[in-house]
């Protein structure tokens, strides 16, 4: 999932928000500020009822940059690098540059998420009763008791031993260190995620035809995310797999053309671009920027290129249309395909981008030079079985 635009970071990773956090955030301010507070609560005017709607809100999805916060912390005193974290349409996902070293890393990562979540719902118990007990806002009580069950209901369905949540990690974990076979476990708790997923869906789509309510069509969309995520991370182990051994350097696309920061977008679109042999170009430092010279700095794409209007075209330079280096997937040639390949999601934008030890660009990773890696080692194992 991309995140739309980023927050800023916290700990030291970067926190992006998906589009979608928009709309459920909507939903939500709405579904309390103009449903069940006045509902429940009558009397109180519509700027506090507003007011009350929005601030919680705003804590329901602190809440959730907790939980994932909490899976972030754990996976890098794991020895797991974390890129990003990203709340989008059905909560957050902490985006990892590689899976969990051992069983026993894996169980912690994926279970502190949980964990946080339920000790956020018990504080919110306890806030609750201490704000009915000192005769608090009878709206803040009720936001608070509201805060506190969605955290628990959190804790309790991400526990659901299926893939990709985070007691499909769990179950995976246990397989893991049960059988030894970490792909093996991938699967069967890939397989766990389908069965729940469409368990969800069917009985969503039953529910709905019976009461029409959105929260059963919901219930089914969550389910048919499940589904097409579990199949996806078993596909992405399945590739993972067949491409052990084979190293970043040995799919990269080598000896990239770079282009200066300070090169403008025309100058950019008449030269370097007029190769068409590539979509995505390395940016490197100037020589009289600060820094050594050559140094990448960020990755420009056709696309950001031509997004530019033509009169601006000699104005803006490729410094202010590029991804920053640190938004860039980042990567090295001695690095595990297997591993680079966590990091990688579709879109122009999302190539890796290969450094060597001094921070000079050597290579690209796209997604067709993947699809070369896969199909030259599965024709390469297929003539060995022969």
């Amino acid at each position: 999932m991309r995140a739309t635009f980023v927050l800023g970071r916290i700990a030291g990773v970067r926190i992006g928000v998906n589009w979608s956090v928009l709309v459920v955030f909507a939903l939500i301010a709405a579904a309390l500020a103009a449903g069940r507070l006045p509902a429940d609560y009558p009397g109180h005017g519509w700027v506090l009822y507003t007011l009350v709607g929005i601030g919680t809100a705003v804590v329901f999805f602190a809440s959730l940059l907790a939980h994932e916060l909490a899976h972030a912390i754990v996976a890098r005193r794991n020895g797991v690098g974390v890129d990003d974290i990203v709340l989008w349409l059905l909560g957050g996902a902490t985006r990892m540059r590689a899976e969990a070293p051992t069983p026993g890393a894996e169980w912690r990562i994926a279970g502190v998420g949980p964990l946080v979540s339920l000790l956020l719902g018990g504080g919110f118990v306890l806030l609750t009763w201490l704000l009915h007990a000192t005769g608090s806002s009878e709206l803040l009580v009720e936001a608070s008791a509201w805060l506190a069950t969605i955290n628990i209901l959190l804790a309790v369905f991400n526990v659901i031993p299926a893939a990709p949540l985070d007691g499909g990690r769990l179950l995976r974990s246990f397989l893991w260190w049960r059988g030894g076979d970490r792909l093996r476990a991938t699967t069967g708790a890939a397989r766990a995620g389908q069965a729940f997923g469409w368990l969800l869906v069917g009985f969503g789509l039953w529910a709905f035809l019976w009461t029409a309510s959105f929260a059963a069509l919901w219930l089914a969309l969550v389910g048919w995310f499940l589904v097409l995520a579990a199949t996806e991370e078993a596909r992405q182990a399945r590739v993972r797999e067949l491409l052990s051994g084979v190293a970043v350097r040995d799919t990269m696309t080598r000896d990239p053309v770079t282009v200066r920061s300070r090169e403008t977008v025309d100058e950019f679109l008449s030269g370097e671009a007029l190769t068409g042999r590539h979509a995505a170009f390395p940016v490197t430092r100037d020589s009289d920027d600060s820094g050594e010279d050559g140094h990448a700095v960020g990755l420009l794409t056709m696309d950001r290129a031509r997004r530019v209007e033509q009169d601006e075209q000699r104005r803006i330079t490729v410094g202010e249309i590029m991804v920053p280096l640190d938004e860039t997937r980042v990567s090295r040639p001695d690095e595990p395909l297997s591993d680079a390949l966590t990091r990688m999601t579709p879109g122009p934008e999302h190539r890796l981008l290969v450094l060597d030890e001094a921070g000079r660009p050597v290579g690209i990773v796209s997604p067709a030079d993947v699809e070369r890696a896969v199909r030259r080692v599965a024709a390469d194992h297929g003539g060995g079985r022969r």
